[in-house]
Order: C-alpha cells, then structure tokens, then sequence
C-alpha cells in the first residue's frame, strides 16, 4: 500500500485548500482509504478540508446498521459525516446497479457548491471486472478503457487512490491494522454480473493466467490511449462542423469518413454530457442523412433527437408530443391577482397580469381582449387558421407564417398558442394578431414567459 499512501501524501500535499469528499460505504475499500487519510492526517499540516460521504441506499435491512457503522467510524477517526438516503427507482428500466452508482454520484457531486476532490475507493479488481463488464456489452475503446485513476466530474475531480491494489493486499491491510468493515450481503448474489465475474469468474481467470488483473489493466490503458487520440481528432473535426454546440453543419459531417462521422457525432453529444448513442442509432443517423436530401427526418441518438433543418443538424431534447395539452384561462381571476401556468416539458411558466410590465422585455407579450375576458385558452395545436399577425400587413395561413419566421419544424410545435374561443389572440414569443394588439381594445393583460428554473 506504499504507492498509494505516497500517492495521497502528495496530493494532500498540492490541494491544501481544495475540500475533499470521501466515498464512504463501510466496506473494506472504502475503509481502508478512510485509514490512509486518518493516518496522513497526523502527519500532514495543514490538511485539507474533508468530508466523508455516506450514502443509504435504503436496498439492504442492514441499511441503517451499515449507517450507524460509518458514524462510529468516522467519529472515531475525527472526520466530519454527512449521510444522505436516497430513494431508487426500481420500476426504471435500468440496473438496480446502474441506479445505485447514479444517485451515488449525484450526491457526491453535490456536496460542496466549489470544485472538491472526490475519493473512492475503487481497486485493481474492480477496474478488470469494469472492462470485462464493458467488452460483455460489446463497448468501443471509450468503455474497454475502464476506470481512469483521475477524470473529471463535472466541476469536481474524481480520484482512485487505490486503483493499482489489488483486493486481497486491502483486505490484508486491513487486518494487520485491525480495522473493522461491513460485508454487503448482495455481494454475494451471482445473480448480478459484477458479483458473478468475481465470484465464478476471475478466480479461474487468475488462477490459469497469473497477473491477468495486471494484463486487464494495461489493454485498457492503450485503450485510454486510443481514446484520447480520437478525442483530438474529433476536436478538430467538431471545429469544422459545428455552427454551435448543438447545431452541426451537415455538408462539413459527410465529407468526413464514416469513421470520422461516428466519432464527432460521439464527441458533440459527450460535449453536452448526454449518454452515449448505439452503434445501430449512429448508423440509422448516417443513412437518413446520406439518402433523403428533401426530407426532414428525426434520429433518436441515446437522450437526444438528431434534427435535420436548413443544411444543419440539431442535437435536441427528445421532446414530449404536445398537442393534445390545453388549458383554461381564467382571466377574471386578474381583478384579484396575477397567476401562472406551469408549462409542460420543460417550457417554462406564464405569468398573466392585469398590472403595467415593461413592454420593451422580449418575455413580456400584450394582448387586448376586450369587453369578453373568458373562454381563454392555451393549446400547442392548431388548425391552421387564417392569421394578421401585428408585423405584417395581409393575413396569411398560420403554417406558412410560422414558416416564414424560419422556425424549425420541431419549434413551431413547442409554441403557446393563446386563443380566445377559436380565434387565435397570440403566438407567444412571436407575434399578436391583429385586432387583439395592446390599445386596440379595452381589458390590456401583460403575459410574461418565464424560462425554467
């Protein structure tokens, strides 16, 4: 454990003033580590900032005991806890696993508002069940590249101390220095392919190869390699392609090798922290792009929805259907007080006000309703009706005045539409119809949209 105490020596040493989380389960790792520190830390002056982090998964009926045991510890060790229980979702299509690690990290990451180093305890054993696990699901160089020991994490830096020892030199460390631990019994269920690969698995593995944690180890470190290489050349090809972070230009994409496509594609999606696409979703991608020039087709890729439009790709949310949405205003509710509606999808809420708002704020739209202030609704839909909007001087079809404003066809879905009975009074955000223009008629209402928090 000698590589990994200097290790922690000297980045205590070069982050004096950068707060430190630990990730704390009770287990043997994490108690291990939590020894390290405990020990450096009468040793070191001055020493950093550190919490210890223990998260309560609420899996286990031993949850709240494994609770009490990081408290003991950490209060015999001299270190400040916080424990957060979280609640999983366990109808959620993914993993109980993948669940678990998710709102770990998510809490982790939360901790302190500023840049904080964040410590596992991660080990050499665990990096080789990581990339066996990776090759299972047939990953690229990206997965096959397991575990780094220092990656960012947002704002923060996650570090494995522990990474180049093995489990069975922590687990001696731990009994030559008498430490106590907690034994998760769900380790012990093969059922979950982690605990499969170590319990059924390696052992095999190792015991015909000896080193092959050691050989596991350094295939993903080329991997890591490779990684990196292509991360340059897909930042020199995202420099080309792209009219913003989310807009790519599509000429610049298939000019580029199909390799060369697939890998910018990956890195402007891992740009916007957003999950990885499937190979079958990048090569659907490719293929609608490629053939069908008249058409403006739409390509799931992992949480986003890749849009054509105008010569360009538009990496967008994968966005609900709104078109059956509506709403009742009710705007004799406005002699009281102002009120709001809360948008669907993450559009944001409406603020309705009798009371003066500055006109000249591009969020803030009038309307002029007249003697009538009811049957006021808010849909997304429409029927295409005929329409004066207040900028132009004939009235035309809705479609081809939303055309005509160069709003992209997923946009156009996405706007509120304010009706009085079947008459349109406003497109919000974009024009008011004429006849319904502030001073026009009597009853005036200030509507201001406001972004989401």
């Amino acid at each position: 454990m000698k590589l990994a105490q200097q290790y922690l020596t000297n980045l205590l040493n070069s982050h004096i003033t950068t707060p430190l989380v630990v990730a704390y389960s009770g287990g043997v790792d994490s108690q291990v580590l939590l020894h390290l520190l405990y020990q450096l830390k009468s040793q070191l002056t001055p020493f950093p900032q550190i919490k210890v982090c223990h998260v309560n998964h609420g899996l286990s009926e031993n949850a709240e005991q494994w609770q009490e045991f990081a408290k003991q510890q950490c209060s015999q060790f001299g270190f400040e806890i916080e424990v957060v229980a979280v609640e999983l979702d366990t109808n959620n299509s993914e993993s109980i696993e993948a669940l678990a690690r998710d709102a770990r990290y998510n809490v982790l990451t939360s901790l302190f508002s500023e840049p904080a180093i964040i410590l596992t305890g991660h080990h050499l054993d665990d990096q080789t069940e990581t990339f066996l696990l990776a090759l299972k699901r047939g990953a690229g160089v990206k997965g096959l590249s397991a575990m780094a020991q220092e990656a960012n994490l947002g704002k923060h830096q996650l570090i494995r101390p522990l990474l180049s020892n093995s489990r069975k030199e922590i687990e001696s460390y731990a009994t030559n220095h008498q430490l106590a631990w907690i034994e998760d019994e769900s380790n012990s269920d093969s059922r979950y392919d982690r605990n499969f690969l170590r319990i059924d698995v390696l052992p095999l593995l190792n015991k015909r190869w000896q080193g092959f944690n050691q050989t596991v180890v350094r295939s993903a470190a080329h991997c890591r390699e490779n990684q990196q290489l292509a991360d340059e050349i897909a930042s020199l090809d995202f420099e080309k392609v792209a009219q913003s972070s989310q807009i790519l230009c599509l000429e610049e994409l298939l000019s580029l090798s199909r390799a060369r496509f697939n890998n910018v594609i990956r890195y402007a999606i891992g740009q916007l922290n957003k999950l990885m696409p499937s190979q079958a979703q990048l090569d659907e991608l490719f293929s609608q792009l490629a053939a069908q020039h008249d058409k403006t087709p739409e390509i799931k890729l992992g949480q986003l929805v890749a849009r054509r439009y105008n010569g360009n790709i538009f990496l967008t949310p994968d966005y609900k259907d709104l078109k059956d949405y509506e709403v009742t205003i009710d705007c004799q509710r406005l002699s009281i007080n102002d009120f709001s509606v809360l948008l669907p999808d993450n559009l944001g809420s409406l603020i309705f006000s009798a009371e003066c708002m500055q006109q000249n704020e591009k969020d803030v739209t009038v309307i002029s309703l007249g003697a009538d202030v009811s049957n006021l609704s808010l849909r997304f839909s429409h029927s295409n009706p005929i329409v004066e909007p207040d900028y132009r001087q004939h009235s035309r079809p809705l479609k081809k005045v939303l055309q005509e404003l160069k709003l992209p066809p997923w946009q156009r879905k996405r706007i509120p539409f304010l009706y009085q009975n079947e008459c349109l009074v406003t497109a919000l955000g974009q024009f008011v119809c004429k006849g319904f223009l502030a001073g026009e008629r009597s009853n005036q209402i200030y509507v201001r949209w406001l972004a989401p928090q």
